[in-house]
């Protein structure tokens, strides 16, 4: 099944994206959301309390005004980097493009998995596929009664 990637020299293109794939990027933007939001409570993969920080990068990291909890966010630049990179008919991919941010992303997830779905985040994208299904319903209908694509 092909794929396109939806960042191209850093900006958006949907002119390549077709219906479909326009409604798993929406979709993979409220999955990316979900988790981002669940980052910013400090919450680890199962919806409960992150690992704690150690002593020494908690120190530092409230004397900067960041607060001392595991949110992945001191500077903010790997979660603003963490984002619905590519998508498919029935796929849609999220990642850090940077290499930097990258390197920091596999620090973090060794420490605690953190670009995970939690039990939360799967229930907000399970409603939002229905949402995104009751949208399309009669175009569906339309489409499986005449059997072909009507646009």
């Amino acid at each position: 099944m092909p794929s396109v990637r939806v960042y191209q020299k850093k900006q958006l293109r949907f002119d390549l994206l077709n219906f479909k794939q326009q409604e798993m990027f929406k979709l993979g933007n409220v999955g990316v959301a979900a988790v981002k939001n669940r980052l910013a409570a400090a919450q680890g993969p199962e919806d409960a309390p992150a690992k704690p920080l150690t002593k020494r990068y908690a120190i530092q990291k409230t004397k900067l005004g960041r607060g001392n909890r595991r949110n992945l966010e001191l500077t903010g630049d790997m979660l603003r980097n963490f984002q619905v990179r590519t998508v498919s008919d029935n796929r849609a991919k999220a990642a850090l493009t940077s290499r930097k941010e990258q390197r920091k992303g596999r620090f973090n997830q060794r420490i605690e998995e953190w670009m995970v779905f939690s039990p939360k985040n799967r229930a907000a994208t399970a409603e939002a596929a229905r949402r995104i299904l009751a949208e399309i319903k009669k175009r569906l209908l339309l489409e499986g009664a005449l059997g072909a694509r009507q646009q």
